[in-house]
């Protein structure tokens, strides 16, 4: 699976030590540009992933895979992502996403009319 959206925050390394040897992952969130905008948390394990090669505000493309486990009677659900692809440096768009609009771009005028009949 894949989508595309804004890299908001990059968090910290994590390491460790376990049976099979040494591990480390690092969870980053981006935030959809859409009508709604969702923030995903996605984890990276291993050196797959340089997540120093891109900061805060670029567009990324996460290819990534969804995968559950079962712990106590919980289930837990990890999106794992296997590859990140820079779609625009700082906060650019691409051509498939909505830019934010600008005040020309307002399909009427507010006026500053302080004519009104209130009566105070």
């Amino acid at each position: 699976m894949e989508i595309t959206g804004k890299l908001i925050q990059k968090l910290p390394p994590v390491t460790g030590e376990g049976k099979n040897g040494p591990w480390k992952k690092q969870s980053f969130v981006i935030e959809t540009q859409s009508e709604y905008p969702k923030k995903i948390c996605f984890t990276s394990w291993g050196d797959k992933i340089d997540m120093n090669s891109f900061t805060e505000s670029d567009i990324v493309k996460v290819h990534f895979d969804i995968e559950s486990r079962e712990y106590n009677n919980n289930w837990y659900t990890d999106l794992r992502s296997w590859k990140v692809e820079l779609n625009a440096p700082g906060g650019g768009y691409s051509s498939t996403e909505m830019p934010p609009l600008s005040e020309n771009d307002i399909p009427f005028a507010i006026e500053d009319d302080p004519g009104d009949d209130l009566p105070f």
